[in-house]
């Protein structure tokens, strides 16, 4: 009698464990979640590289304030955060760990990159979910404008009606998204030109 009710104990726990699982889970989708770590497209950063780009300092990215639209990413009743403080700010992080590695960053270089973030969307779906971003980006070195352009990426992912699939796919695709801008910038032969030598 003892080994049955065990057992019995045993299923019903088995059965009940998931399902408390999945609440627990969706009981905090309406708390902040933490942007992934920014990781570099190598090829594209050796690419760049090849090209024998000068010295470049960052400016401020923008806008700053961390209740701006564009540094304000919904998730259904979740709200993703920088871990930057803003998502202008983990843009510019990212360009810094991308110019760092290939040796050309310089606080004090004369050649400036400005970045503005215009569009920072994600979109869970229903069975699809996708990313949208627009960053104009201004060059200068001294006092002269060397370029001033607006470029735009997109990303897609699976994702799926119920939450406890949706939010974390949605989370996991924001570095991709911020990858997928720079890499138009890097790759483009006006931005390689406006920080060549």
């Amino acid at each position: 009698m003892a080994i049955f009710s065990s057992q019995q104990g045993w299923r019903l726990r088995s059965l009940f464990l998931p399902g408390a699982l999945a609440a627990a889970v969706l009981a905090t989708g309406c708390a902040p979640l933490l942007a992934p770590p920014y990781a570099a497209d190598y090829e594209t950063l050796d690419k760049l590289e090849a090209t024998r780009p000068g010295m470049v300092a960052l400016a401020k990215a923008q806008p700053t304030d961390a209740e701006e639209k564009v540094n304000t990413v919904r998730l259904r009743s979740a709200r993703l955060l920088s871990p930057s403080g803003s998502f202008a700010q983990y843009l510019q992080d990212a360009m810094m760990r991308d110019l760092g590695e290939i040796s050309v960053y310089d606080p004090k270089a004369p050649t400036r990159i400005a970045a503005r973030v215009l569009v920072n969307e994600i979109d869970l779906g229903v069975i699809n979910g996708s990313g949208r971003m627009e960053v104009e980006i201004t060059v200068t070195r001294d006092t002269t404008q060397r370029l001033r352009k607006t470029y735009r990426a997109e990303t897609a992912f699976d994702s799926s009606y119920a939450s406890i699939v949706a939010v974390p796919a949605g989370q996991a695709a924001y570095p991709r998204l911020v990858r997928a801008l720079l890499r138009q910038v890097y790759a483009d032969p006006q931005f390689v030109a406006a920080i060549g030598r």
